[in-house]
């Protein structure tokens, strides 16, 4: 018996020690997990990146796709995108807030990154290329950051419309003899176009603090427009056919579209100014896969991600680290027009409103 006890006792003791021991290379792989952390961006090596990331962005799916591929490849994490109007993408952030669905959130002016900062909807998280960064490119407290510089300018179908007679500023766009010529992207779904129309009448506001100018600038636009698109493939769709030969978009699509896609596309850059937005880049609030998100951020804004979004995607970095970009961004002048963005995020929700309940002509809605 007392044999027996003997080895019970020594049985025991190895079983214990084993426990201590796996316990203790359990907490040795969690501190080199914790280190791996602090590198420069979150490399998937660790094996600590959750199985999916979530994305929400209006980039297209031409860019989303690319960017699924090369992500997926490089850390074998599931990419899931959702494609839609950086306000629509806004709109379903605050919907969510309570459960939250997305972890990143790839593309809006600054503006709506302030607006959902305010609102709590986003998390910081100062990237690995900070540096690199100008301090107008990112939040002072890196709820966001800004991947690409976007002048927005007139856009105008080149074989129906000669340069000679294309309009040459905003003021132009209202000149009757355009009158059921602009095929306009839905305003109320689009960044883009939400800071366009803030623009026009801010150009007065800044003065008066008055919108009416604004006001009644847009009412002319309005008289002038044919179709209210739903979204950008129908604009782009239309002005193509001649539907409408006109229409006010950003400048890096306007210059992808003619390249790549053989559009009958050109533009003017407004010679009284035009707005220039930072798009950008955030985390969400509660993002359900937070490492995943941090890799994701740092992935599509590399050096080697801004070279090719610029390269094929006619994307203007906001880098300064980038070299080699392509001989049209090098060569553009821009002539930035002077806006108080902290007016823009006050205001824009007002005008953009009474735009839609006061002056735009429901009937020339289409596809929505």
């Amino acid at each position: 018996m007392k044999k027996k006890t003997h080895w019970v006792k020594v049985w025991a003791f190895l079983l214990v020690f084993g426990f201590i021991l796996t316990g203790c290379m359990a907490g040795n792989e969690e501190s080199s997990s914790t280190d791996g952390d602090s590198s420069e961006g979150s490399n998937g090596e660790n094996g600590d990146l959750e199985d999916k990331v979530v994305v929400y962005s209006p980039h297209g799916k031409d860019i989303l796709s690319e960017f699924e591929q090369q992500f997926e490849a490089e850390y074998d994490v599931d990419m899931e995108f959702l494609d839609m109007g950086s306000q629509e993408i806004l709109d379903r952030v605050r919907s969510e807030e309570n459960n939250t669905q997305a972890d990143i959130w790839w593309g809006a002016p600054q503006v709506m990154f302030d607006e959902a900062k305010n609102e709590e909807l986003l998390q910081p998280y100062e990237p690995s290329y900070a540096d690199a960064l100008d301090e107008m490119y990112h939040d002072e407290e890196w709820y966001w950051t800004g991947t690409s510089q976007t002048p927005e300018v007139i856009l105008y179908n080149n074989k129906e419309i000669s340069e000679e007679e294309a309009p040459k500023d905003w003021d132009d766009l209202i000149d009757p003899k355009w009158e059921d010529e602009l095929i306009i992207r839905y305003p109320l779904a689009s960044g883009t176009m939400r800071t366009i129309y803030s623009a026009m009448i801010y150009r007065d506001y800044k003065d008066t603090e008055s919108p009416e100018a604004g006001y009644e600038w847009l009412q002319k636009l309005d008289e002038n427009t044919k179709e209210y698109a739903a979204n950008p493939e129908i604009m782009y769709n239309q002005v193509a056919k001649g539907v409408g030969n006109l229409s006010v978009w950003n400048m890096p699509d306007t210059v992808m579209l003619a390249e790549e896609k053989d559009y009958p596309f050109s533009y003017v850059i407004p010679e009284s100014g035009t707005p220039v937005l930072t798009e950008g880049i955030a985390m969400i609030e509660g993002a359900p896969h937070p490492e995943a998100a941090k890799a994701f951020y740092e992935f599509v804004n590399t050096q080697e991600a801004a070279k090719l979004l610029a390269d094929k995607y006619y994307r203007i970095p906001t880098r300064d680290d980038v070299e080699d970009l392509p001989q049209w961004i090098e060569e553009t002048e821009i002539n930035a027009m002077d806006i108080d963005w902290a007016v823009f995020q006050e205001k824009s929700e007002e005008w953009m409103e009474y735009w839609d309940n006061n002056i735009k002509n429901s009937e020339k809605e289409t596809g929505n």
